[in-house]
């Protein structure tokens, strides 16, 4: 299955709490997509972080101005024709209106799983810290998550495998003529 140029950029925003499967399903994407030669670039919440946002914390208002720099960095990509996936647990709704309101074609990915089975995945021990009091403002634990309104999708990775939660997205992109049928 080659897609070969595609003309439109898009950004595949996914949400969801920590260890919900966002990166994993992000950069399940990213090796489809490129072997179908389609351009694309992967912007994982933590690795912008290190890159251009070291300067902030996690209060709310230092991941309103992280998810601002992700949505800035994505708008220039996307008019260039690149398809952009963000991996950013954006937990408020308001960041993610905005960017809903500054992308073009944007859709919202809630990777959906309950914080029950994101605490056993827990792959970097966070949730073991915030609830041993280590960390703070820790989504899921003593920070919300505004869950999704009206995601374009709901990928739910606690009830599905990856294979299928990719299909999912797959599909969606298909039908919306972000890639070629």
């Amino acid at each position: 299955m080659n897609y070969g140029n595609q003309k439109k950029g898009v950004v595949l925003w996914f949400t969801g709490l920590p260890a919900s499967g966002k990166t994993t399903l992000g950069k399940a994407m990213l090796s489809i997509l490129r072997l179908n030669n389609i351009q694309v670039e992967l912007l994982d919440g933590d690795e912008v972080r290190q890159g251009i946002s070291f300067d902030l914390g996690f209060s709310k208002e230092d991941r309103e101005k992280h998810a601002k720099r992700v949505v800035y960095i994505s708008k220039l990509l996307e008019r260039n024709g690149v398809f952009v996936i963000v991996t950013l647990i954006s937990p408020y709704k308001e960041t993610r209106e905005y960017a809903r309101k500054n992308l073009q074609n944007f859709v919202e990915i809630h990777v959906k799983a309950p914080v029950e089975v994101c605490i056993k995945r827990d792959p970097k021990g966070l949730y073991k810290k915030a609830l041993n009091g280590e960390i703070h403002n820790f989504t899921g634990i003593d920070d919300p998550y505004e869950e999704p309104e009206n995601p374009e999708l709901i990928i739910e990775t606690s009830k599905y495998n990856i294979d299928q939660c990719v299909g999912q997205i797959l599909h969606y992109i298909k039908i919306r003529d972000f890639i070629p049928k």
